[in-house]
């Protein structure tokens, strides 16, 4: 058992250099800086306490969303924000009534007109547009989020969220005042995700977890890393900084928009850069009651992520078996055969599970701090072997589907693969 060994201690190795110097990837403490409230970034909005506060337009994406809506689009009209605030619901297709629940939630007559993209604007703090057919080369959500641009007009900031996100009372109050007070292009938060079915609870904290390990978020904050990445949840973003960017034309066909968005921002030299951070104000009331569920929304864009890599699909399995289901074979490979071992073996098959517990232990413990975001217990750490086993299989379907014609298959729509570079 020498070389499983040797590959289980080199397991350790590798999971102490990534606790101790991979962005502390694995801790969740990234939140919005209160030291924000009291710092002015020069040309770039106000401070808390300023008479005049930006204009924020909110654009909301929304195909077939009606059964989500009642939940989460009352929290975002109802934001006592100081400044102006006006919500654009922008009905991509929806073949649900999606724009009838929209107008009724804020009060307006169901059967109101829905506007195209450009009208002017409509009277309250909602508007309802109808997303023009999206031209070829976009992806659905991101032409979406174009035409929310179109209709928002000479907006202060744009605040991109999904659907299926509810917002607690000042949310967007604190996400201008971080962003006007550190002069950020983009500021973020990662939406608090279900975690109440089965299905939820195996593999949803473990989907945060390795989106944290991916893209690190204190790299992310740091204007001296290139590490950029947004949650498409919700995204403030400065309105000036993503016109000099190019708008949204640069990635249009982008399948994972938030982290395509988070990388133009940051790369354009925007001042500030991006900001990243985990939230429990921020919640998203999307189910996932099956498996299946979760399956999907992985590998629809898990290979568009490896740039449809065949090297580094291969490279991601490999890695995720070395890190993850290693250490549990040599656990319990070495505790199995110790009761029939003596002498130089017995000791061999010691070193085997001690090398194989230890890397366990390391990983469960840094698996805590995100089980303790989303409300569970602590004895779920040691599962993240198996939530890895099953995300490495979502990757290698999302390949398959890829590679089948099917990648970017998601509410009826395939969206066509973006050649990698």
């Amino acid at each position: 058992m020498t070389e499983i060994t040797v590959a289980a201690a080199l397991a350790v190795v590798a999971w102490i250099y990534l606790l101790a110097a991979h962005g502390l990837f694995w801790r969740t403490d990234q939140r919005l800086p209160p030291d924000h409230a009291h710092q002015r970034h020069p040309g770039t909005g106000v401070a808390p306490g300023q008479a005049e506060w930006p204009s924020v337009i909110a654009v909301v994406p929304a195909r077939d969303e009606a059964a989500v809506l009642p939940q989460t689009l009352p929290t975002l009209l109802g934001q006592d924000y100081p400044g102006s605030f006006t919500v654009i619901v922008v009905d991509d297709d929806s073949a649900d009534g999606t724009a009838e629940v929209a107008r009724r939630l804020a009060g307006q007559p169901p059967e109101q007109a829905t506007e195209q993209a450009g009208n002017e604007p409509g009277g309250g703090r909602l508007r309802v547009i109808a997303a023009r057919p999206a031209p070829d080369g976009w992806a659905g959500k991101v032409w979406a989020m174009s035409e929310g641009v179109r209709a928002a007009g000479q907006a202060g900031y744009l605040l991109f969220t999904d659907a299926d996100i509810a917002y607690a009372p000042g949310t967007v109050t604190a996400l201008v005042r971080a962003a006007a007070g550190s002069g950020r292009a983009i500021v973020s938060q990662m939406a608090l995700l279900r975690t109440e079915t089965a299905a939820e609870r195996l593999l949803i904290p473990a989907f945060v977890y390795f989106f944290a390990k991916l893209y690190p978020f204190r790299r992310v904050n740091s204007p001296r890393s290139r590490t950029a990445a947004a949650a498409g949840g919700c995204m403030l973003v400065r309105r000036t900084a993503l016109e000099q960017a190019g708008g949204l034309e640069p990635i249009r066909a982008a399948r994972i928009d938030d982290v395509a968005l988070g990388r133009l921002l940051k790369r354009a030299g925007s001042p500030g850069g991006c900001w990243l951070g985990f939230s429990t104000d921020v919640v998203s009331k999307r189910p996932y009651t099956e498996f299946g569920e979760i399956w999907d929304m992985v590998a629809r864009s898990a290979y568009t992520q490896l740039r449809y890599s065949p090297i580094a699909l291969a490279g991601t399995v490999l890695g995720l078996a070395f890190l993850y289901l290693l250490p549990v074979a040599a656990a319990v490979g070495g505790l199995a055969a110790l009761p029939g071992a003596a002498g130089p073996a017995a000791a061999a098959d010691g070193w085997l599970a001690v090398a194989g517990l230890a890397a366990w232990a390391i990983m469960s413990a840094s698996y805590l701090p995100v089980l303790r975001l989303t409300g569970l217990s602590p004895l779920r750490a040691p599962t993240l072997p198996l939530a890895a086993s099953l995300y490495a299989a979502m990757t290698v379907s999302s390949a398959w589907r890829h590679h089948a014609g099917r990648g970017g298959e998601w509410k009826g729509r395939t969206i066509p693969a973006r050649p990698a570079g």
